[in-house]
Order: C-alpha cells, then sequence, then structure tokens
C-alpha cells in the first residue's frame, strides 16, 4: 500500500524557518510535507522516491521579483534553476484582472506557483487612461486607480508595485494614495526606484518615505540593478538606516551586474550620458536583432521600431554585488523573464540565478553559509510575503521541495552575444512542486503543470498582526 506521494530519503534537509540542518527522510502526501523523519520508509510505500543521500534537501526557492507572468518558457527556466514559486507583476507592470489571471493559472495548472502584484505605471495608469509617462495622473485618474488596486487586492494579489523609473511623471500624491491601499492589509508595496545609478541613493530615500508616510511594509527592488555601479556603499546606508530605525523596509537583489530591460523605456532617455557608458556597452537580449552588440544607430531604430526589445547595459560592478548579500535583510531575486524571452535569448539571470549563489557565494567564496544562502531564497521571501505554508521544511508546509548537489551546483547560462543565456544549470537534482516532480535528474517533466496560484487574502492591519510580514 502506498503511503506517499513521494519520499525524498537520507539528504540533508535544511529547515532555515527552524535553523536546522540534519539528515532526515521527508514524506509528502497530498501536496503537503506530513512526515520529517529518521524511520526507514521502504520504496514500496511511495509513488516517488528519490535517494538524495549527499545532496542538500532544501524548501523550493521563493524568487520575489521576475516576470514570469504566466510565461510558460519562462517557468520551466526557473524549475531547472530549483525555484518552486515566483512573484510577478513588478516594476509596475502585470496583467489585469489579477484574479482573472490567477483563475487560468488554477484551471490550466503550471509548471511552477504564481503570485501576482499588481502593477501601477504600467497597467493602472493604463487603465485610467494616464498614458504619458513624463505627466503625472489627475486626482480622478488617482482615484480610479485606487480602486483597482483595491480590487486586485481583494482578488489576492501580494501587494502593489511601482516601477518609477519607467513612468518618472508619477506624482508623489498618486504613489502615496496607492501605497495607503496596500497598508491597509498590510501588503508589500515593491518599488523600482525613481533613478538608478549616481541618483539611486535618492530614490531610495523617496521609497522609504513611503514607509514612513503610510505604513507600507516596503520591499526595495534590485538593489544591484539600481546603484551597483559605482554606488552600492551609500544605497545600502540607505536602507540601513531605515532598517536600524524600525521602518517596515527589506530589499532583493539580483547576482548580474548588468541589468535587463525594454529599449524603449525611459531607462533609456538620456543614454549614455547617465553612465558615462556607450551604446556598445548595450547587447540585444530579445527581438529581431538577440544577440547582436548595440551601436549608436540600431540603438535608435530599436527604440522606434521595437521598442519592447529587451537590451543587456553592462553599466554595473560585479565586485559589488557581495555588498548587497552582506545584509540579513536582502532576499535574492532574479528579475528573470523580461520580455518573455524564447529559447536562447534572454538574460543569464533568467535560468542561472539561484545555483549561481551556491556554486559562487557560498561555496567558491563562503561569502553565505549554506544556511544563510537557503534562508535568503525561501524562508526569508516567505514571511516577507505572508505564505505561511512556504519556505519552510516541516509537516504541513507545502511540499516545494529542491534536491541538489552542492559539490555540483553551478549556473551555466551566459549573456547575449558571450553564450546561451538559457542553459539550465548543474546539480539541480530533484524539483517537486505541491508534491508532484517537475524536474527529474535535471531534466523538466513532460506536462507536469502541478503549480497553482499563490493568493493572500485582505484582512485589516492591526498590531500586533498575527501573520506579520516582518522577517526579523
Amino acid at each position: 500500500m502506498r503511503m506517499y506521494d513521494i519520499v525524498i530519503r537520507g539528504g540533508t534537509v535544511i529547515d532555515p524557518e527552524g535553523g536546522l540542518v540534519t539528515v532526515a527522510n521527508v514524506a509528502a502526501r497530498d501536496g503537503v510535507i506530513v512526515r520529517v523523519t529518521r524511520e526507514e520508509i521502504p520504496p514500496c510505500e511511495s509513488a516517488e522516491f528519490i535517494d538524495a543521500t549527499g545532496k542538500v534537501v532544501s524548501p523550493g526557492f521563493i524568487d520575489i521579483h521576475a516576470h514570469v507572468d504566466g510565461y510558460e518558457y519562462s517557468a520551466r527556466c526557473m524549475a531547472l534553476q530549483g525555484v518552486t514559486t515566483t512573484i510577478g507583476g513588478n516594476c509596475g507592470i502585470s496583467p489585469f484582472p489579477i484574479g482573472a489571471f490567477l483563475d487560468e493559472i488554477d484551471a490550466k495548472g503550471f509548471p511552477i506557483n504564481q503570485g501576482m502584484f499588481v502593477g501601477h505605471s504600467f497597467m493602472l495608469r493604463e487603465k485610467v487612461g494616464a498614458v504619458n509617462r513624463y505627466a503625472p495622473a489627475t486626482r480622478d485618474q488617482i482615484a480610479q486607480m485606487c480602486d483597482l488596486a483595491e480590487q486586485a487586492l481583494s482578488e489576492g494579489a501580494l501587494g502593489i508595485s511601482f516601477g518609477l523609473e519607467y513612468s518618472p511623471g508619477t506624482s508623489w500624491e498618486e504613489i502615496v494614495r496607492l501605497a495607503r491601499v496596500a497598508a491597509r492589509y498590510g501588503k508589500l508595496v515593491a518599488v523600482h526606484a525613481r533613478a538608478d545609478g549616481w541618483g539611486g541613493p535618492g530614490a531610495f530615500r523617496e521609497a522609504i518615505r513611503i514607509t514612513e508616510e503610510t505604513g507600507a511594509p516596503l520591499q526595495v527592488s534590485h538593489v544591484a540593478y539600481m546603484v551597483g555601479m559605482g554606488m552600492m556603499a551609500e544605497g545600502l546606508s540607505v536602507l540601513d538606516d531605515a532598517v536600524e530605525r524600525g521602518l517596515d523596509v527589506t530589499a532583493d537583489s539580483g547576482l548580474y551586474h548588468a541589468f535587463a530591460t525594454f529599449v524603449g523605456s525611459a531607462v533609456f532617455d538620456d543614454w549614455p550620458q547617465k553612465y558615462g557608458a556607450s551604446f556598445e556597452d548595450l547587447t540585444i537580449a530579445t527581438g529581431s536583432h538577440a544577440g547582436a552588440r548595440c551601436d549608436r544607430d540600431l540603438f535608435y531604430r530599436l527604440r522606434e521600431e521595437e521598442p519592447e526589445a529587451v537590451v543587456v547595459a553592462f553599466v554595473g560592478r560585479e565586485d559589488e554585488i557581495p555588498q548587497a548579500l552582506s545584509r540579513p535583510y536582502m532576499m535574492v531575486s532574479s528579475d528573470g523573464g523580461v520580455g518573455s524571452p524564447k529559447p536562447g535569448t534572454g538574460h543569464p539571470q533568467d535560468a542561472g540565478t539561484f545555483p549561481k549563489l551556491f556554486s559562487r557565494y557560498v561555496r567558491e567564496e563562503g561569502r553565505l553559509t549554506l544556511l544563510e544562502a537557503v534562508r535568503r531564497v525561501t524562508a526569508l521571501p516567505a514571511k516577507r510575503l505572508g505564505l505561511v505554508t512556504k519556505g519552510t521544511i516541516r509537516p504541513g508546509a507545502d511540499a516545494d521541495i529542491v534536491v541538489f548537489d552542492p559539490k555540483r551546483i553551478k549556473d551555466r547560462s551566459d549573456y547575449p552575444g558571450f553564450g546561451v543565456p538559457d542553459v539550465p544549470p548543474d546539480g539541480i537534482e530533484y524539483v517537486v512542486v505541491n508534491g508532484v516532480l517537475v524536474v527529474d535528474r535535471g531534466h523538466i517533466v513532460e506536462g507536469a503543470r502541478p503549480g497553482r496560484s499563490v493568493r493572500r487574502q485582505n484582512s485589516i492591519w492591526e498590531y500586533p498582526p498575527d501573520d506579520s510580514t516582518r522577517p526579523f
């Protein structure tokens, strides 16, 4: 008689919620972990039986800042690097209505779990007719956006995201009134700050004012892509000060020095003067010129003819990434899936972020312990998002599990024009989503779609909250 759907035997179980690293067997049934035990469980008692001896058994990785947003290929790339839950709708970009989007995920299934923010700077502004990104919304438009945001949060959205650099005309009134909607329910406000580079630290200060004035918990997005160009220390000091003052502020960062975004966006309005860079510091990641190095003529042609093409900007400093990782409030995020890349295109973050964390910053450089690295991509984002059944390996938790070889795990993806951006990593051996294998011995299980929507219902914030999202 089969008592379990899946048993993972003899691995080194890491439960960051309890600070536990130990050898045990993990058994799951009906999408839920039911036992963590040293009792021997015979293979005949389980439909799937995995020998994890010498391997790490971790909660599934949670990517708090990505752009998978329902795109199948991007989700497969995420699964192959150990992500079992992706949070989309970031940088102000989201589908709408959120409820219908999440219902479709549940109806059709998906390779991994998908949660969503509702996006302001593209979606909500577009819905109310505030389409000029250089002009503030009117008071009537702001009121309409607040109503739409309220609807999205009631449908399970995890918070509101702003992409202020993409919509530079956004007024402070716009930001604060929308943030108050999220604050009412203690849901996150995720902010791609209004400026990067030398304007980044000041833009972080503006983001922190959101929490100061509304109480909304703040997530500062992809820090390395905002201040990792020589001003990381100053940017982190702004965040450190906010955390030390007790403000409800956390952040996430990618692990690459070159960011990727749409060539037609306001980010590139003053290129190359803003960074002291050249047109040749850009490579094309998606679209008809994917893999090509940019030049002046191609840059302006793309801005006019293919504004949704994604370009990679080599303006950052890789030596500043460890500074971001040194902060205990810093989660790791991929920013993956920008522009819904097709096979062979995109950015190495799409396929390599989480393996890179464990290969370079844990095994090779020792910047983080294995336990702490797991915490940054599991328990910490789960707590921040209010996902009480994720980010842990204990009975009653969702059976979202990654089995990886700590000696072999390594990213293999590279920047377009230099290599292949979506090469799967080494060392991620098994990935389980809701008790179902989606990666088996490093390969996608075709047809496996056990992923479901991740929602958090509204409840008025009270102190002390029953399910506080403050991680420390």
